[in-house]
């Protein structure tokens, strides 16, 4: 188990899969451990989980917009400002995918860019979706650039089926989060 860590700053991007429940989880066990924790949701992240979850849980309004006038110098450059490490939970095959290749279309993209922290991210999506050979040179742009991956995990998707894919466990991804921060 890695020794404690004082409080730090952490941004928890949350992408549009079922697996954005768990995100919830992560939350509020990373703020129950004193930190810091901003979320971000995609669009579709809120059409899974309700941003007023994330913010009672973490104490924070929820980023769901890269034009918000509480954030005059643009959110994407306030929000990633002092962060100490952006955990993305669930890491959609969409949102790989634009980080891999620069795109900033959106909060959590355009954030993602902006973010000078180490990076982890936990993938979740589909058995089909994570053996695509497009998914696979995605991620290894992602580790090339010095992301750090959890996950998927082997087990029961919510497709019905077992295979590969599924987002690791938020105990996991928060005692992975906890190796970054104090490394």
């Amino acid at each position: 188990m890695p020794e404690p860590v004082a409080s730090k700053r952490i941004l928890l991007a949350v992408g549009g899969g079922i697996a954005a429940y768990k995100a919830a989880i992560l939350c509020s066990r990373l703020a129950q451990a004193g930190h810091r924790v901003q979320t971000v949701m995609t669009r579709s992240a809120t059409e899974f989980l309700g941003p007023p979850t994330l913010a009672a849980l973490s104490g924070r309004t929820v980023g769901l917009d890269g034009f918000d006038a509480k954030h005059p110098l643009g959110s994407h450059i306030e929000l990633a400002l002092d962060a100490d490490l952006m955990i993305v939970a669930p890491a959609t095959a969409n949102l790989i995918a634009k980080f891999s290749q620069g795109i900033a279309d959106d909060l959590v993209s355009t954030l993602y860019l902006q973010n000078t922290a180490p990076v982890l991210i936990a993938p979740a999506m589909s058995d089909p979706m994570w053996n695509k050979p497009s998914v696979g040179r995605n991620i290894a742009q992602l580790t090339a650039d010095g992301c750090q991956l959890i996950g998927p995990e082997s087990g029961w998707l919510s497709c019905r089926v077992k295979g590969v894919g599924r987002m690791s466990d938020p105990e996991a991804i928060f005692q992975r989060a906890l190796e970054i921060l104090a490394a």
